[in-house]
């Protein structure tokens, strides 16, 4: 496989979009949490990512409003704004036995101790992950695209994310955004193992 170092706009827009495969779930429930909580418990890794409603106004700022934890054939989308953020799922990011993928896991970390506090652990930051395959891009639709030829729809994100109820565009694009985490970083795990993947060179200078 050749890896880029980095994508343009021109090329990510040719490509077809990326979209989740699995089965989607809406958690806002004690006992939903709780189902879904037993079931990524037995994952070994997962990816993860966290969605805010976007504020348009100088200094309001929104709590997030929905944590999506996928594997690789299901995602589940916690509703923070519906129940907190409870102890089962505290206890997941908190569980070194399983690894957490995302990107900008830093702001994402942030945010969600504005409603509970919590020490992660066994967790891998992407932007760091990919700086041994020489990739400069660090966006996660970059990312994605050099890896997979594929490109992230990024049309919900500043969408209302604390509505009563998502939007099927709204739940497809938060579980492909945790989903696609678990893609890439497994990807490069097989690629690291196998040695199978050269890394391109850098496009030469045109001239004047």
């Amino acid at each position: 496989m050749i890896i880029k170092r980095r994508i343009d706009k021109e090329e990510l827009k040719e490509m077809p979009i990326a979209v989740f495969p699995g089965k989607i779930f809406v958690v806002r429930t004690e006992a939903e949490t709780g189902k879904a909580v037993e079931y990524l418990a037995s994952q070994t890794v997962v990816g993860i990512d966290s969605e805010t409603r976007p504020s348009f106004t100088k200094g309001k700022l929104y709590k997030v409003a929905l944590l999506q934890i996928s594997s690789e054939d299901c995602c589940f989308l916690f509703r923070l704004n519906h129940i907190g953020l409870p102890a089962p799922v505290i206890g997941l990011l908190e569980n070194p036995s399983i690894i957490k993928v995302g990107l900008s896991l830093r702001d994402d970390f942030l945010m969600l101790r504005k409603r509970a506090p919590f020490r992660q652990q066994s967790c891998i930051e992407l932007q760091e992950y990919i700086n041994a395959f020489d990739i400069q891009d660090k966006s996660l639709q970059k990312v994605y695209a050099i890896l997979f030829g594929e490109k992230i729809s990024k049309s919900q994100r500043l969408s209302n994310w604390d509505t009563d109820v998502l939007t099927y565009a709204q739940k497809l694009y938060a579980a492909t955004d945790a989903w696609s985490c678990l893609k890439i970083y497994n990807l490069l795990e097989k690629l690291k193992e196998t040695g199978d993947y050269v890394i391109a060179p850098e496009p030469e200078a045109e001239a004047e």
